[in-house]
């Protein structure tokens, strides 16, 4: 019988505009003190040992925390272009009620229909949806069998989950994702997708 192939997808840890509510997307945001110490809890809490390569979107907020979790188990990170965060375009560096101030039309439909709705000068999930799973599928065939890591970001997160749990992406919002968030996914031999854990923050709980 072929091994499972175990994904352990996490979302980068937390940066300074995501404690001001700005929409960060592509702009290239460095995590902050907490994002760090988050990042740092996770690598040396991770609870796999099995773990053949570490992958994360370039942006340093993504990346940084890869190189967080492949430090403690003797790796290092691989960059893919694939699984950055979405373009926001012209509503990167913006809080939501800025945004809402001036497309309010639009900046509902991202919320109730990001399946059809684009970011102005920016792209939509659905673009995002097909170049990270695209990205995913080779990810899994390169390590059938084995365990591997993505460090990504809230957006890209969604839309895999979405896909492995066979759910139109216009309900991705459904999902949370906190920062640093542990989600598991394991792909059968078969076919089959399980998800078998979503939005694991354990490694931030203060111990006793």
């Amino acid at each position: 019988m072929d091994k499972v192939t175990r994904l352990i997808l996490v979302r980068h840890g937390q940066t300074v505009w995501n404690k001001l509510g700005k929409y960060q997307g592509q702009a290239d945001i460095e995590l902050s003190e907490a994002g760090l110490e988050q990042a740092e809890k996770l690598g040396a809490a991770f609870p796999f040992d099995d773990v053949r390569a570490v992958y994360a979107s370039p942006l340093k907020r993504a990346a940084a925390t890869g190189r967080a979790i492949a430090s403690h188990l003797g790796l290092t990170v691989e960059t893919c272009d694939e699984l950055k965060e979405i373009s926001f375009g012209d509503w990167e560096g913006l809080t939501y009620e800025e945004i809402n101030a001036i497309w309010p039309s639009v900046h509902d439909g991202l919320f109730y229909r990001p399946d059809i709705t684009d970011c102005p000068n920016g792209e939509g999930f659905a673009a995002v949806q097909k170049r990270a799973v695209a990205k995913l599928k080779e990810l899994v065939a390169r390590h059938a069998g084995e365990t591997f890591v993505i460090a990504a970001h809230g957006g890209v997160n969604r839309t895999l989950l979405c896909y492995a749990l066979g759910l139109p992406l216009r309900y991705m919002w459904n999902i949370r994702q906190d920062n640093t968030a542990i989600n598991v996914i394991s792909f059968y031999a078969d076919g089959r997708i399980t998800v078998d854990l979503m939005n694991d923050t354990h490694h931030l709980q203060e111990k006793i």
